[in-house]
């Protein structure tokens, strides 16, 4: 599938335990995306990897190198990517500057029945509450997090301690992406600096270009999965097998380009002044959550259960990206992008 990926990413992004590259237990598979995590902050703090900020002229190098990490471990990639998109958030809003060995996450869910809480006290804020699906919420060092507040949403910089940032037990069961280490997060009066004002996280240009980060992400792990089916094609010839192998790489190419594209559109029109990144943000996602569906069920009828069954980093990489995928909401999500097309005036 050579020419269906972005650019390759030179330099190792692995974690240095080997022994458990293919370990799929939960707590082996946190351990080991957390040293890679630390590793791959690491290279990008030494200037050995980089990530350029989006809509700076780079921003297909940006997304060559998310796609890179998730080609080698999704649950790495979902760190490194909110670890770099919370830099280019603090950039954009003028948060305070993150420093050498910091490990960074973005924990903005907020889905029904959960609230996080931000009072001022004195001179600074104040978070209390409770705070769902907080990847690497035992690996970051910093976090930035949205909140309510009594004139509406914010989001804050907060230092992840574990005495007042605890993980809630049990709320993060998941075999695919287990390694994220996604879990619910309770906080008890954690100290708070605000980033921007209110509700500027999701008005801001980069929120959009940041949802097309992780659209890269999912491109890369369906990347990965489609080795099985390369594989599988080139040991011996079968027509269905090989049918299913031209599907998945005009799919994948597909998704390439149209990736490629959205990175020039946002390096043309960084501050969204064509009103256009919404739009583009939600059909790229789109486009790519049914590429890699569509990679998952052909990989699947045309190698069967033995790459699942024999195979630990394949098994892996299909739990792993059948999980990260849900971030996109399906038919809810191409349900506004409608809306928003066909009455744009009720979204502005």
């Amino acid at each position: 599938m050579t020419d269906s990926t972005l650019a390759p990413v030179t330099g190792n992004v692995s974690g240095p335990d080997e022994e458990v590259r293919d370990g799929i237990a939960p707590d082996e598979a946190r351990r080991r995306s957390a040293a890679g995590f630390a590793s791959v902050v690491d290279l990008v703090d030494r200037g050995e990897l980089e990530f350029p900020l989006p809509g700076r002229g780079r921003t297909a190098e940006r997304l060559a190198a998310l796609q890179s990490v998730a080609e080698d471990d999704l649950s790495l990639a979902r760190l490194v990517e909110g670890h770099v998109d919370a830099l280019a958030i603090l950039a954009e809003l003028d948060g305070p500057a993150p420093r050498p060995g910091q490990r960074w996450g973005v924990w903005a869910a907020e889905p029904p029945g959960t609230t996080l809480e931000a009072v001022r006290s004195d001179d600074t804020w104040v978070l209390d509450g409770l705070k769902p699906y907080c990847s690497g919420a035992r690996s970051c060092t910093h976090a930035l997090v949205t909140a309510r507040t009594a004139e509406g949403r914010r989001l804050f910089a907060v230092t992840v301690e574990p005495d007042t940032c605890v993980p809630v037990a049990g709320t993060w069961q998941a075999v695919g992406m287990a390694g994220s280490d996604t879990p619910d997060v309770r906080f008890h009066h954690v100290p708070a600096v605000a980033v921007g004002d209110v509700e500027s996280y999701v008005r801001r240009p980069g929120f959009e270009h940041g949802g097309i980060g992780v659209a890269a992400c999912w491109y890369g792990g369906a990347v990965a999965v489609a080795r099985a089916l390369r594989e599988a094609a080139a040991r011996r010839p079968e027509p269905h097998t090989d049918a299913h192998l031209g599907a998945v790489d005009v799919q994948l190419h597909a998704a390439g380009a149209v990736l490629r594209q959205a990175a020039a559109e946002i390096d043309a029109d960084p501050l969204d002044t064509r009103g256009e990144a919404r739009v583009r943000a939600m059909r790229v996602r789109a486009l790519v959550e049914s590429v890699c569906s569509e990679v998952l069920t052909r990989v699947g009828r045309a190698t069967g259960a033995g790459p699942l069954c024999h195979d630990l980093g394949h098994a892996r990489a299909v739990a792993d990206l059948t999980v990260y995928l849900r971030q996109h909401h399906g038919e809810r999500d191409l349900a506004a992008l409608g809306a928003l097309l066909a009455r744009p005036e009720e979204s502005a």
